[in-house]
């Protein structure tokens, strides 16, 4: 099962619609949201993704709540207030916005634990497990704004960037 992951998009609704485009032509079969929706207008965008998304509330989503949660019941969409726990095949993962919240949320059965927050990209891998965040999705560079790819057979990761 091939994942996106995306995080931080701040409402910048141009990249929202990229991501959307990337996601689909990438064929995953899920997308995970690390936080820092900011606005109910991203959930519209993220609606034409043509898997379901799941995902946690960030640090910028406090103001928006309840219109964030109005949109994701509208869409079908899962957010949760981390830590969010997924099952996805065979692979146990954890969710969180900010890193410094994985020492609390992560387990050792947790293969894999997804973050964002720092717009900064990080693959680590340590003793079988993988922590990913795949960077800086809502900058005004094109070029320099990417999401990720995670393959859970395999646990390789593929950014792309735009």
């Amino acid at each position: 099962m091939r994942i996106g992951v995306i995080s931080d998009t701040h409402n910048h609704l141009p990249n929202v619609a990229r991501i959307v485009e990337l996601l689909n032509r990438a064929g995953v079969e899920r997308v995970v949201h690390t936080g820092d929706i900011t606005q109910a207008k991203t959930l519209e965008v993220l609606a034409r993704l043509d898997a379901p998304l799941h995902g946690v509330f960030g640090n910028n989503d406090a103001g928006e709540r309840a219109a964030l949660e109005e949109a994701a019941a509208r869409y079908s969409m899962t957010l949760c207030n981390p830590p969010l726990e997924l099952i996805w095949a065979e692979r146990r993962i954890v969710v969180v916005h900010d890193p410094r919240d994985l020492a609390a949320a992560q387990r050792p059965e947790h293969e894999v634990a997804l973050h964002g927050h720092t717009h900064r990209r990080t693959t680590l891998r340590s003793a079988g497990r993988l922590v990913f965040n795949p960077g800086e999705c809502a900058g005004h560079l094109p070029g320099h704004n990417a999401v990720g790819v995670l393959d859970l057979a395999t646990l390789e990761t593929e950014i792309l960037l735009f």
